[in-house]
């Protein structure tokens, strides 16, 4: 067989596994030895066996030895066999759509109502990420398979949370609609993780085939397409027009549009804006947003994609909102602000639910986009602040402040150089800072809080040892947080992490605390689940920026600050120190072809260890909370504010 045509078999194979029918080996292997003396038998010999080779590294073979063979029909048409594999799954997810229609007009629980009407919308969305996994395979070239494997990896996980979120949403209700929900989504949640199960192991089964041209190498944010999110290719993601906004004099950029609520702008509310902001463009697209103090619901859709916004401060530019679950709202629709557009960027504004502590789940944010950027922005609530939802998600010198599960979600985010600042909780509750929420062992998420620093509201302060604080808490039985180089202070209990129910996901967890600093850093006398590791440095280094939301990609074009690597000079592995031992979980969202042995940090970037701590003392936003207080009287050490030369925001005014 041809170079080229071997590659081209290589790129349809890869496409089958991705959309979870999964059929490599069949393809390739029934390509490479089709004969014309083959009858009927053999073929079908041939794909059994295949079919059972390429299920073998799931978790639920019997459903996807049963879905390949129902889809497969003994084809060896790779063509064929891609679109059978593409619409088994599809279908299975339609049709659990079509079910939460039928039982909605059933239920007599206005809470199940919302919750399969939620289910639709999440349905949905997760069909949508595996018609963009098919997509990206249009066109894509074999020598960065890497980045493409990355994408899959986000985008089926993606698929798996949006599934989970729909059952998530039957807690508290009443009848069996969330029981029949779950039976209803058992398949396609099954064949869902079955192809993050197949995508991991993808590297391996290249090898088995000996497909030249595939290399390991990661494109830089200069050279990177995006494929396959709703237009027919986009161009690098940082586009021409952004350069030369980055290039140019505060004179001579202007914004696409500018919405102030003291009539100096086309628009006095965002919602109106929202109309003129351009769908699916591969341009980018600026809105200004002026201060003022703006009470909407927004959601910037699927279809605003490169769409930057800029507010005049966090404390200036403020968008807030009430919903909350107590007064009858889902808590996925509670959220005041949604961002579901792709290469989304935030800068300088202030987002708020002020629904109070009473009113329990109320979100401020909740983020749906990949290679989301949020720089200098405030989230201001109580239970449930930010939901960080879904994709890569990246968070710099931002505040963000609540009482219970105050970042919560299942993407895979990194806050760089953040505040947390926990706030005065009703009397019979306890505060907990990140709940995350991974669902499936190899889903390629989790919270990563680098350089941040975890201090008391003034209210909450005299407080802080009678209604106790946490680190986190795992809201899913895979969860996994990342807390390093961050500034701890007094507020967090010694034994640092609390329970969800009982001894769920105790074992099952995964959480790190590395060279971290403050009162509360010491772990002598944290908890001792299984599942809270003590790591060397090396085993860290996969959870840095970098490596874990390859930010290298997609970051530092835009200009925003950003550290690659470690922020300060890792401490070296020290024979006094007990590591914990590699389970075999702790790697299976690399995938069993990576060499996990490979992985190198980026050198630290810090020059002045001043210039990178995040600053403890930023001003709070004035709202409806009240004056605005100063931090906790035990500060992190002093930081400086971040100036970057390149961001195009900060040339605008």
């Amino acid at each position: 067989m041809a170079g080229q045509d071997r590659k081209k078999f290589a790129i349809l194979g890869v496409a089958s596994v991705i959309l979870v029918a999964m059929v490599v080996a069949v393809t390739l292997s029934t390509r490479n030895s089709n004969t014309n003396n083959y009858n009927r038998q053999q073929d079908v010999s041939a794909s059994q066996k295949s079919i059972q080779t390429i299920c073998a590294p799931t978790d639920y073979k019997e459903t996807c030895i049963n879905s390949l063979q129902s889809a497969a029909s003994n084809s060896s048409d790779p063509k064929e066999l891609i679109e059978a594999a593409f619409k088994v799954t599809i279908n299975y997810l339609n049709e659990a759509a079509k079910n939460s229609t039928v039982l909605q007009e059933l239920q007599s629980d206005p809470r199940s109502k919302l919750a399969l009407e939620n289910c639709q919308e999440l349905a949905q969305r997760a069909v949508e990420d595996l018609e963009k996994s098919f997509a990206m395979f249009q066109t894509f070239d074999v020598s960065n398979i890497d980045d493409i494997l990355a994408d899959m990896q986000i985008w089926l996980s993606g698929a798996i949370t949006y599934q989970e979120t729909c059952l998530d949403g039957f807690e508290d209700t009443q009848g069996d609609a969330g029981e029949k929900m779950k039976e209803a989504l058992k398949t396609s949640m099954e064949l869902t993780s079955n192809g993050l199960a197949m995508i991991n192991d993808i590297s391996s089964v290249l090898t088995t085939f000996d497909i030249q041209g595939i290399t390991n190498r990661r494109l830089l944010s200069e050279d990177v397409d995006i494929l396959g999110h709703g237009v027919d290719q986009f161009p690098n993601w940082i586009d021409g027009k952004r350069r030369k906004l980055l290039q140019a004099t505060p004179s001579t950029i202007k914004p696409d549009l500018i919405v102030a609520k003291d009539g100096t702008g086309k628009y006095l509310t965002i919602n109106e804006a929202l109309n003129d902001i351009p769908k699916n463009s591969n341009s980018t697209f600026v809105l200004y947003i002026k201060e003022g103090i703006y009470e909407e619901k927004v959601q910037f859709s699927k279809s605003h994609l490169n769409l930057i916004v800029i507010g005049d401060g966090p404390t200036k530019t403020r968008i807030t909102g009430k919903l909350n679950f107590i007064d009858g709202t889902s808590t996925y629709h509670t959220a005041t602000v949604v961002v579901l557009g792709d290469f989304f960027v935030a800068k300088d504004i202030g987002f708020e639910n002020a629904a109070g502590p009473e009113k329990h789940q109320a979100v401020a944010v909740r983020v749906g986009a990949d290679k989301s950027i949020f720089y200098n922005c405030h989230f201001d609530g109580y239970q449930d602040t930010l939901y960080a939802h879904t994709y890569r998600q990246f968070y710099r010198n931002c505040q963000i402040s609540g009482t219970i599960d105050f970042i919560f979600g299942d993407s895979a985010s990194v806050f760089q150089n953040c505040t947390l600042v926990v706030r005065k909780p009703l009397d019979n509750q306890q505060c907990i800072v990140t709940a995350q929420g991974r669902k499936d062992v190899r889903q390629p998420t989790g919270l990563i809080l680098q350089n941040c620093s975890f201090v008391a509201d003034p209210a909450y302060f005299p407080f802080r040892f009678q209604l106790k604080s946490y680190l986190g808490r795992p809201w899913k039985e895979y969860s996994r947080t990342i807390i390093m180089e961050s500034f701890i202070d007094d507020l967090i209990q010694p034994d640092g992490w609390l329970a969800w129910n009982g001894s769920f996901a105790l074992d099952t967890l995964f959480y790190a605390e590395f060279n971290n600093r403050g009162p509360a850093s010491n772990k002598m006398l944290r908890v001792t689940w299984t599942g809270v590791k003590e790591l060397q440095p090396t085993r860290l280094e996969r959870f840095l920026p970098s490596k874990f939301i390859e930010g290298d990609t997609w970051i530092p074009t835009t200009g925003v600050p950003y550290n690659p690597g470690f922020i300060f000079p890792p401490p070296k592995e020290d024979a006094r120190i007990k590591y914990s031992p590699v389970a075999p979980e702790e790697t299976k969202d690399l995938g069993k072809g990576k060499d996990k042995d490979s992985y190198t940090a980026p050198p630290s970037t810090t020059t002045d260890i001043l210039d990178v701590l995040p600053p403890s003392t930023a001003p709070f936003p004035r709202t409806s909370f009240g004056l605005p207080p100063v931090l906790s009287p035990i500060p992190a050490p002093k930081g400086t504010s971040s100036s970057p030369l390149k961001w195009l925001v900060g040339k605008l005014w």
